[in-house]
């Protein structure tokens, strides 16, 4: 086990973790894929501009606009160092990953994409990372082409390099799955794309808290992620695209910031990043984003890794002692995240009795029913741990399971 990483110093940041339950039970929380807690840097942060700082940002010459815009674009170099991006001009913000990928389909797929083009997905994929390309399909006729998964829960890449071709324009795909804890290998499958001359975008929603991102390491044209999964606010995200990508683009939606003059025979479109991020945006949210990136900017990822990968073995092993316990998802590169069904027990139950112990955890498709129809199960119980999260709890989670167990015996 890492000694290094002080994690009941870390528990003190969050609140959220003195939460109590039903009966006034303490709660565990294991649902981190779905939102993460907020630390009290980050809360305070966002209070603070509400209580002292409220103003519109860019359009005000008055002090608490001036303040309030430069927060906000602090939060935009926050993001570029975050992810290594070149330049400022390729962080757009957003409501949150899924809105960032509608962006791309919307704004890239209706400009370049026409009927016979290729988009290509995964088996894996989020909601959010395939009705787009769907809903893109029917306006221009592009086909969808799809890599399987093996039992393990991995990505059959000899199938992905099958689908690869003269007719392949943009690779969409999942960095680290929500519902099977999977952690592709990003950059070689950025690199066989872009040898078939493809254009790829990466949902890095789950990864951005599992291990550092960097967009030129990886060659990334676009990546998307939101900020209540890495223990910001709710209603912010990203998209980083490549600023010649970006440009070529047109703009997504028309209205205020977005442009340069407006007139009944002719608008002008602003520069980018602006072109991108028409009307007031969520201030709050994106200065509680840069807030987030400081926190995590504070950790040592080494630590963290290590941290994750031992809550990663160490719950693996109290489960697979529970009987009949199957996890769905186990493949050699994963985040600490436990899919898993229990004998003939519905998942909604388990959940049930699990909250009635205290453990917050979520159960359902997880909105990935495509893996679900893979595996062959209507639903799954799903443990997402943080690095908030500690053995004790998880131990303490096998003993609960165990009882769900009896229960229905």
């Amino acid at each position: 086990m890492n000694m290094a990483f002080d994690v009941k110093r870390i528990r003190e940041d969050f609140p959220n973790l003195a939460a109590q339950g039903r009966d006034a039970k303490p709660i565990v929380y294991f649902d981190n894929a779905a939102t993460t807690f907020k630390p009290c840097q980050v809360i305070a942060l966002t209070h603070s501009h509400y209580c002292h700082r409220t103003a519109n940002i860019h359009r005000g010459v008055h002090y608490l606009s001036e303040v309030a815009t430069a927060e906000y674009e602090s939060t935009r170099e926050k993001v570029r160092r975050f992810l290594n991006a070149r330049s400022l001009s390729e962080i757009i913000f957003t409501k949150g990953a899924t809105e960032s990928i509608n962006l791309v389909a919307a704004s890239y797929g209706r400009k370049f994409l026409k009927s016979g083009d290729e988009v290509i997905i995964s088996q894996m994929e989020h909601h959010s990372n395939i009705v787009p390309w769907q809903m893109l399909r029917e306006e221009t006729g592009c086909v969808l082409r799809v890599v399987p998964i093996s039992d393990a829960g991995e990505l059959m890449l000899d199938e992905y390099r099958k689908l690869l071709g003269p007719r392949t324009k943009l690779v969409a795909m999942v960095h680290v799955s929500n519902s099977l804890g999977t952690v592709n290998p990003v950059k070689d499958i950025i690199k066989e794309a872009h040898s078939a001359g493809a254009v790829v975008l990466i949902d890095a929603a789950q990864g951005v808290t599992h291990e550092p991102v960097d967009v030129q390491l990886w060659d990334a044209d676009f990546v998307v992620f939101s900020g209540h999964k890495m223990f910001g606010p709710t209603g912010v995200g990203v998209l980083y695209g490549k600023e010649r990508l970006l440009e070529s683009m047109p703009p997504y939606q028309g209205g205020g910031d977005m442009i340069l003059s407006v007139d009944f025979d002719k608008t002008i479109y602003n520069r980018l990043p602006h072109k991108f991020e028409a009307g007031t945006p969520n201030v709050a949210g994106v200065i509680g984003l840069g807030a987030a990136i400081d926190y995590m900017n504070s950790l040592s990822w080494a630590e963290v890794i290590d941290y994750k990968k031992d809550l990663l073995q160490h719950g693996t092993k109290l489960l697979s002692t529970i009987p009949d316990l199957r996890m769905i998802g186990s493949a050699t590169e994963k985040a600490p995240i436990f899919s898993f069904t229990l004998r003939d027990i519905h998942a909604h139950d388990i959940g049930t009795l699990l909250d009635r112990e205290g453990f917050a955890i979520r159960t359902g498709h997880h909105c990935t029913q495509p893996v679900m129809k893979r595996f062959g199960i209507p639903a799954t119980s799903r443990a997402s741990l943080a690095f908030y999260n500690t053995r004790e709890e998880l131990e303490a989670f096998a003993v609960a399971l165990k009882k769900v167990v009896e229960v229905f015996k």
